[in-house]
């Protein structure tokens, strides 16, 4: 499986962005995915993820104002992200569970927010 993020770029605060990920490969394995982001100095954490069933999670820094969702026919995963703040900077990476959780990863995309 092999993934394809884009849609990162700089915005100011208040702003909007949409990411996007494509998957390729043998997409069958993919049974979640979903969407880190790491800022400098800090872990990796989950801001979003969304199951094959259409089940969504979110971390409680990002409710309300990032939405994931999935379409199946284009084999893609979007975070709509509004409302940014400062704190939302990072590189944010896409994912997906196959046989283990998060075991594939595409490339980051940086989103920076200015103040």
């Amino acid at each position: 499986v092999q993934l394809q993020a884009s849609g990162g770029g700089l915005v100011q605060a208040g702003g909007s962005l949409r990411l996007s990920c494509e998957a390729s490969g043998r997409i069958f394995r993919l049974k979640e995915m979903g969407w880190f982001r790491q800022a400098p100095g800090k872990q990796r954490d989950l801001v979003a993820a969304i199951t094959n069933g259409g089940i969504t999670t979110y971390v409680d820094s990002v409710k309300g104002r990032f939405t994931i969702s999935r379409d199946s026919a284009k084999n893609t995963v979007y975070l709509q992200m509004n409302s940014l703040k400062p704190e939302d900077t990072a590189v944010y990476y896409c994912t997906g569970s196959g046989v283990t959780k998060w075991d594939y990863w595409g490339q980051g995309t940086q989103v920076t927010v200015s103040s």
